[in-house]
Formats: C-alpha cells, structure tokens, sequence
C-alpha cells in the first residue's frame, strides 16, 4: 500500500491566502471605525461655523446667549460645559471670565480658564452665586415663579376666600386689611391673592387643564379666627370680594436650568391661547403649554416650535392642498403643574402664535 499525502501549498499561495484575510480583517475592522466615528460625529453638538476661539463674559450675559456663540443648538450646552451637570452646585461662570472651545477625544469642550489657572498665592476673591451668570435671562421669568398660576377645581372649591374689607370696603389695596373665610391652614403667615382667569383645554381632546390663577397680592395674617382678618402686603390689581387665598409656605428662587430634550421623544402637545388669541409672541416671551408633570415634563427641558399645519384651497385648481408643519423655534420649560408647564420662548425666527405645535427636539 502506498501511503499518499496531500499536496503542499506553494509559499506563493499561503501568502496570498494570509492577505486576503489580513485585507477582509482590514476591511471589517475599518467598517467598524467608521460606524463609531459616525455615531460620535452625529451625537457630538454642531459648532458654529463662526465660533469665536475664546470670549469674555460680561456682565448681562446669559449661558444660553453665551453657547449660541458656540453652537448650532444652544440649549445643548451642558454637553459641551466642563462642569458635571449632576453635581449639586454646578460650576458657574461669572463676567470677566474668559472661555475657550477644545476638543478632547473629538468632542468639543468649552472650558472656564479662570478654574484652570493655578495661583501661587492665596486669593481673597470671594464669589458669590448670586453673581454668576445666569442659564437664561431671570427677568422674564422672575413673576412667574411665585405666583399661583394654575388652580383647578379642587382649589377654587376649598381654598380659603375674601369676604369683606375693613370698614365695609369692597375693593382694597396695598397696606388694607380684609376678612377671610376658609383658612384651614393655620401654620402660613403669609398668603397669596389669586383670582380664576383664563381656562386652559387640551385642543385636541377637550379635557380640561385647569385655570390660570391671576395673581392679585399678597397679605399676611393679622389675627386667625372664623373669618381671619389680615393686611395686604402688595397688590397687583384691585382686590375684591371672593378673591382666594393660597399659603405661602416658601418663596422659589431662580432655579439653575440644565437644558435638556424630555425624556420622552415622542411628546407632542401645544402652546395654549394667550389672554388675546390674536397675539404673536417673540423671544423672551412666556407662554402656557398643554403638557406637564402628567406627561413627564421637567424643569429644563426643550421643546422645538412648529407652526401649525393647515389646509388652502388651490386659487387655480380649486384643490385642497395642504401647508406642512415648520419649525420656527425654541422654548425652554421652567415650571411645572400636573397638566400643564409655563416655558420661556429662548429663539425664534417666525412669530409663534396660540395653538402652534411643540415636540422634542431630538424628534424625527
């Protein structure tokens, strides 16, 4: 019997074979690097083609006017910040700062060179948080932090209420003193005046969200009992017989927002009527929107503006044809209620009007 044994590849051959799994290797390994870079390019925020290299804060600036230097997209400017927006006391930046875009890894960073700089000496700069930048600018929103601003049905049936004026009077001022009926609360001091405005219902369900609370004053007890007697401490309007009484229990500071996309992408609501249906708003303009805390809406999240999509008629044809939805800008959410949320218009590049379209911003 004679043995046979396979025939030898010719070394030619073997490294032919070994190249061609070093170039399929290469060719996956490749596909691979492309696909993450990709996926960083797209996750990474959009520069400014005219980004400045560095600027210095001055003072009346604010984080959001500071990062549309920088970005595309303001409001994603905790992506790019140094500090870690997860901390209690963020790192803030105050006027007379200077910053500078970096890239680390590929991912633009904006850093503060004031934390950087290091010091030989003791320093007795003190700073004050009060003095720092602020995310957004705290004038526009500073009325709309105290105030009752959305009541419901519950509210308006047990809330405590005014039932005369001293002497008799039936409109009273700042410094007047009135009785009130249906204070339970006896631990308050102090008590807001609110009186039921404009009613807010989904557009598109009907339900309703409640009803904006105007804010007419502030009072603060005198002497409790059944009715109480108290003095306005300051008024924004007349205050009158049936007015109700909400207990201040603390008075809200302007939060620090981190900008963010809701959690949920898929959120879709409106902006609801003004007081005037008519009126077309602008940056730097609050408005009321038909999601809250219902939905899953926090403090600090953005929501693109779109204008409504409607159908003409075709001057022509006569056919129907339809106007589609267009994005015309931005809003940022400061305070929440359970079905609805008070939001500041941070940019726009059209007038927004009552009614036009809120989504995420990260949706399709």
């Amino acid at each position: 019997m004679i043995a046979t044994y396979p025939t030898p590849r010719s070394e030619k051959q073997s490294r032919s074979s070994i190249f061609a799994v070093l170039a399929r290797l290469h060719m996956f390994v490749l596909a691979f690097v492309l696909s993450v870079a990709s996926t960083v390019s797209f996750a990474n925020p959009v520069l400014e083609p005219n980004y400045p290299d560095r600027y210095t804060v001055v003072e009346g600036d604010t984080l959001w006017d500071i990062s549309g230097k920088f970005l595309r997209d303001p409001w994603r400017w905790p992506e790019v910040w140094q500090g870690n927006p997860q901390v209690e006391n963020p790192d803030l930046i105050y006027p007379g700062d200077v910053l500078v875009m970096t890239f680390v890894d590929g991912r633009p960073v904006l850093r503060s060179l004031r934390r950087e700089t290091v010091k030989l000496q003791p320093t007795a700069r003190s700073l004050d948080y009060r003095d720092a930048i602020p995310p957004i600018d705290p004038s526009a929103i500073q009325a709309y932090l105290n105030s009752p601003l959305v009541t419901d049905e519950a509210e308006l049936e047990n809330a405590g209420y005014v039932v005369a004026g001293l002497g008799k009077r039936l409109i009273m001022g700042q410094y007047d003193q009135l009785y009130a009926r249906g204070i339970d609360d006896q631990e308050a001091d102090e008590y807001r005046l609110f009186r039921p405005g404009r009613h807010f219902v989904d557009p598109i369900s009907k339900e309703s969200l409640g009803w904006e609370a105007e804010h007419v004053g502030d009072a603060r007890m005198l002497q409790e009992g059944d009715p109480a007697r108290l003095t306005l401490l300051s008024t924004y309007n007349d205050v009158a017989i049936r007015d109700r009484l909400r207990p201040i229990y603390k008075k809200e500071s302007l939060p620090f927002f981190y900008p963010k996309a809701p959690d949920n992408s898929e959120l879709r609501g409106f902006i609801l009527p003004t007081k005037t249906e008519t009126t077309e708003l602008g940056a730097l303009s609050v408005v009321a929107i038909s999601l809250g805390e219902r939905e899953g809406v926090q403090k600090g999240d953005v929501f693109r503006i779109k204008t409504q999509s409607f159908k003409k008629e075709d001057p022509m044809t006569g056919e129907a044809y339809t106007i589609p939805e267009e994005k015309s800008g931005l809003l940022l959410v400061f305070r929440t209620f359970e079905k609805v949320s008070y939001a500041l218009i941070t940019n726009t590049n059209r007038p927004v009007r009552a009614l036009d379209v809120i989504e995420s911003p990260e949706a399709d």
